[in-house]
């Protein structure tokens, strides 16, 4: 793809609202300075909360509105080694909190198979530039199922690796013990080798782990016999959609007829997965943004009195979305509410990871829906935080264990909306995915 056609591209896909910034002059530049390396002349867009060099940074938000980064995060600065050219900021749900990308200070983005519903997110924006053939790749940051629910609700790829796989450098940190850095992908392969560039132990973050990293994109084959899928009870009840359930089954009925051998497994704490991911998050988020006030950096409210500039800054730069998750953050950690709400959910955290080591005694990867529903349309759940919450209910267990998961798509509904199915397997496990995955699409062509 030539720098016109990129740029033809982004201009007829405005009216989805992908990016939020598109640097014509410095994609000139990275196409002048190009490496021949693994993903030489692939066109990657970046969720804009990962930090790029010289370009915006407004976490989609008021606050962060004229704010640009000084440095490349890590998972970045790799993208460019390898001869990728970073083709844009995308639009997503302020500070990653949401799950339809309607909470954006830019506007909402819109689902790029049918513009009347929600992108999903809260990495809405660079699901859309990959599924609309704007780019060839994206990155996004995941919590709690911000890459894999948007790639499910616009029928692409979206892989969540290993929490501590890929380094948290330059993203601006949400919730810090879920955050993971994630690829959005037309196929199996180009997310195969996104990661192995991107992977690995970094100075910069501690949390990245010392594990070798597999050539991911060369080993991608196997066979149906070859593996143990397990199917768990409790992602097969009430409220998950026919067509779903439908799209799912029939895959996995593929499998089976393949060769692969299909286990009924339990993951009885899936249940408390939601309450628990939203205390947890709502903690970090009170936590992590409370640096947004602006004294170093951002919208500032002027006031000779320091705590109105404080109130009314902050009052001001954040949106609805970020300011409830701040006080319902800030509720659970408070004194005497600690133990009831920050605590307890910590300790049904290790339950809920427990079930899935118990899990993985006895299956190589686990089979899922990726969502509930495919697409719901734009402001339909605005109004009903509790009801967008419960999109994420097959994706936030996955960050609270830690583990890695790909959703792929296997279908669509009776309108032509994608239905995705997600594949988890145990920590580190990556390799796993990729090759479960390949083999589903070859099953499928």
């Amino acid at each position: 793809m030539t720098i016109s056609e990129f740029l033809e591209r982004v201009q007829n896909a405005e009216p989805l609202n992908a990016f939020i910034s598109v640097d014509e002059t410095d994609i000139r530049e990275q196409a002048k300075e190009q490496r021949k390396g693994m993903l030489g002349g692939m066109y990657v867009a970046i969720k804009d909360n990962i930090s790029v060099l010289n370009q915006p940074l407004s976490c989609a938000s008021h606050i962060l509105e004229n704010f640009v980064s000084p440095y490349d995060a890590t998972a970045v600065k790799k993208l460019k080694y390898a001869g990728a050219i970073i083709a844009g900021k995308t639009n997503m749900d302020e500070f990653a909190m949401g799950s339809s990308s309607e909470y954006s200070h830019y506007g909402p983005v819109k689902n790029a198979i049918n513009p009347e519903y929600v992108a999903g997110g809260s990495s809405g924006g660079s699901a859309v530039a990959v599924a609309a053939g704007i780019v060839d790749a994206a990155l996004g940051s995941d919590t709690g199922g911000s890459v894999r629910q948007p790639a499910s609700y616009n029928g692409i790829l979206g892989m969540k690796p290993t929490y501590g796989r890929v380094s948290r450098y330059g993203l601006v940190a949400f919730a810090s013990s879920l955050d993971q850095i994630g690829i959005m992908s037309k196929t199996v392969t180009d997310s195969a080798r996104i990661l192995e560039i991107i992977a690995g132990e970094d100075a910069r973050d501690a949390t990245t782990v010392p594990e070798p990293v597999p050539p991911f994109s060369q080993n991608l084959e196997s066979q149906a016999g070859d593996w143990k899928i397990g199917l768990p009870e409790e992602y097969f009840t009430e409220g998950l959609s026919t067509s779903v359930r439908q799209a799912v089954d029939t895959q996995v009925a593929t499998l089976k007829d393949a060769g692969a051998t299909i286990v009924p497994i339990s993951l009885p704490h899936t249940e408390f997965a939601i309450a628990i991911y939203y205390i947890i998050t709502s903690a970090e988020a009170s936590s992590n943004l409370a640096r947004y006030d602006g004294v170093r950096y951002g919208f500032r409210h002027e006031s000779d009195d320091l705590l109105e500039m404080y109130n009314r800054t902050r009052a001001g730069g954040f949106g609805t979305e970020v300011k409830r998750r701040i006080m319902l953050g800030t509720y659970v950690l408070s004194s005497g509410y600690y133990d009831a709400y920050y605590d307890k959910a910590q300790r049904v955290r290790r339950l809920l990871q427990s079930d899935f080591s118990n899990a993985f005694q006895s299956v190589d990867a686990i089979i899922t829906p990726t969502t509930p529903t495919t697409a719901f349309k734009r402001g339909e759940k605005m109004d009903d935080p509790l009801a967008m919450y419960l999109n994420d209910i097959y994706t936030v267990s996955v960050n609270l264990a830690g583990l890695p998961a790909m959703s792929l798509p296997v279908g669509t509904d009776e309108d032509g909306l994608p239905i995705g199915l997600q594949i988890i397997a145990p920590a580190f496990k990556e390799e796993t995915i990729f090759k479960i995955g390949t083999l589903i699409e070859r099953l499928k062509s």
